[in-house]
């Protein structure tokens, strides 16, 4: 028999920990060495144990679940888990194995695990997620979305324009529309803004899907877009584009 992939839980809510333990210790192919119930003892923890495999809890105490993979310098597979939805699009973005929405039970559980055994094969690929949150100070390729019940990629490039509607941003993408959990400013920081550029408070473009820019009055440009929508740029968005455009 190999031997089993060590576990540690990194969770702040004590039930949540007895559950995990309990599915953890009546899979053979896995072994509990441990849990933590805050972010700051859990990357002194995953450091000093190295795990295989962790359960993340992406909201916890002292630090999230995200810093906690920032800080960490031993690179474990991660299952996320956490009892928002919100999270999910976040944490696929980041490459996590697989993700975990509480309550779940030992049937969710296990595959999972069958998803981080065939991820910890040898030569299986990828990168472990933890090293993708340290990559993501780099333009982002791609972002992942809600669409009718699953979660699918959209690249980058294919994103005509963003809008912001309070702490989501909505991309538009071929007519359709999907939000995302985060805001304007902290997605433009993620792309490149040679292509995206912030027209608006509310507002951002890509000027590959700009068709034309039109005097709105003496200050201000509306920028068409390719479907033959109009935006009017604000005072600086006009001032950028100008400057951008010659």
């Amino acid at each position: 028999m190999s031997t089993p992939f060590t576990v540690l839980v990194c969770e702040d809510e004590p039930l949540a920990r007895l559950h995990l333990r309990a599915l953890i210790e009546s899979t053979p192919t896995l072994l509990w060495i441990g849990e933590v119930g805050d972010g700051l003892n859990a990357v002194t923890l995953i450091d000093r144990l190295r795990p295989d495999i962790i359960f993340l809890d992406i909201e916890m105490p002292e630090l999230s679940g995200l810093d906690v993979l920032e800080r960490t310098t031993h690179r474990p597979a991660v299952i996320f888990t956490t009892a928002f939805d919100a999270h999910a699009v976040q944490a696929f973005e980041l490459g996590a194995v697989d993700y975990l929405l509480k309550p779940f039970g030992p049937e969710r559980f296990a595959t999972a695990i069958a998803r981080v055994a065939r991820s910890l094969a040898p030569h299986a690929g990828d990168a472990p997620v933890a090293e993708r949150v340290r990559s993501q100070q780099g333009a982002l390729s791609r972002v992942f979305v809600r669409e009718r019940g699953r979660i699918v990629p959209v690249q980058v490039q294919e994103i005509e324009r963003l809008e912001a509607e309070d702490d989501y941003v909505a991309l538009v993408v071929r007519g359709r529309r999907h939000l995302l959990t985060i805001t304007l400013a902290s997605l433009l920081e993620k792309l490149d803004g040679r292509r995206f550029v912030r027209i608006h408070r509310s507002h951002a473009v890509n000027l590959d899907f700009v068709s034309a820019l039109i005097p709105f009055d003496a200050a201000r440009l509306c920028v068409e877009m390719r479907d033959g929508s109009r935006i009017t740029a604000s005072r600086s968005g006009t001032q950028l584009l100008r400057s951008l455009t010659g």
